[in-house]
């Protein structure tokens, strides 16, 4: 026999409100009430009808999350955050994976509309703000990551980069290192350049004006060739900034290959602070980004756009920070 969330109410002496309450987490309910709930939930096998709730509300209980890679580290965090946070809230979430692909970039966006998903987080630069109109135009609210201002139906969550990358900086400046170089991560990527510019501006201001400057995939083998390239440049850098851990790994690999030795003869700074990070050798010095804050933060801005009377989004900041570890150690004498 299928049962209703009426007769979860009957059975439990409560109003289908309450039912409603205790399975969404939605309101404060006593404990002892929920527990009387939740064991008639039990003892029923009571699923809730989602297909029913949409009709009798109009809304769905989805909000979507659109990353790039699901292979990629530096996303797992992100989407726990965001699930968790969902999920508190009696939420589900519909995660969706743009590969890099403008094609399935197009996919995804018409998924998301047609899902009438509450709000979308889009936490890739695969996606730009060209997807903001079609997907406000149905009411849909969106977050962005260092991409645009808020306005209607869209936030936006600045990661301060800038702040992390001026410690690390600072850092190898007072470790006596002046020759530099960067591998960014990929050109054309809002991110990425962000991350370039923000090191490039860095360095030169210390004195330290890097080369070569290098752009390359959010993958180790990139990184590892990137590596080669600057081994070959006139003068050896003492210290490589890489965009991303994954990049870094892929130098320090290349790096080992070649018998150059970490952090004596070349130190390493990465980005993200993946858990990877404390598995390399030497554990690799990096800049926090705190991911699953990214995620919770960006649950938390979508579901303040639905619930204001004017729909308007809001600007959120993330600082960075400087972890050193050993990857990173006194210039070597030239």
């Amino acid at each position: 026999m299928v049962y209703t969330m009426r007769d979860v109410a009957q059975r439990a002496g409560v109003s289908p409100t309450t039912v409603s309450r205790v399975l969404n987490n939605t309101h404060y309910i006593s404990e002892e009430t929920k527990a009387r709930v939740l064991d008639v939930v039990q003892e029923l096998n009571y699923f809730k009808n989602v297909h029913a709730r949409r009709l009798a509300t109009g809304k769905s209980d989805l909000f979507g999350l659109v990353i790039s890679d699901i292979a990629n580290p530096f996303f797992p965090e992100v989407i726990r955050g965001f699930q968790t946070a969902a999920w508190d809230r009696g939420f589900d979430t519909l995660l969706l994976n743009t590969e890099y692909s403008h094609e399935r970039t197009q996919s995804i966006v018409r998924k998301l509309v047609e899902s009438d998903v509450r709000g979308v987080a889009i936490m890739t630069s695969s996606i730009d703000n060209t997807a903001t109109h079609e997907l406000t135009s149905a009411g849909i609210g969106v977050v962005f990551s260092n991409l645009c201002s808020a306005n209607k139906l869209v936030s936006n969550i600045t990661v301060d980069y800038s702040r992390g990358i001026s410690q690390a900086i600072e850092h190898v400046a007072q470790l006596g290192h002046r020759r530099a170089a960067v591998i960014a991560g990929p050109e054309g990527n809002r991110t990425a350049t962000t991350i370039a510019q923000a090191l490039v501006g860095g360095l030169t201001r210390r004195g330290m004006k890097p080369f070569p400057v290098m752009n390359s995939n959010y993958r180790v083998d990139a990184g590892a060739s990137a590596v080669k390239e600057i081994l070959h440049a006139p003068k050896t850098p003492t210290v490589i900034f890489c965009g991303s851990d994954l990049i870094a790994i892929g130098a320090m690999s290349a790096l080992e290959e070649a018998g150059v030795k970490i952090p004596e003869d070349i130190s390493i700074v990465g980005i993200d602070n993946i858990s990877f990070a404390t598995l390399a050798r030497p554990p690799l010095t990096t800049i926090n980004v705190p991911r699953e804050e990214l995620g919770t933060t960006a649950f938390h801005a979508l579901e303040r756009i639905s619930q204001l009377k004017r729909h308007r989004g809001a600007e959120y900041t993330l600082k960075t920070e400087l972890v050193v570890r050993k990857s990173t150690a006194r210039a070597r004498r030239s």
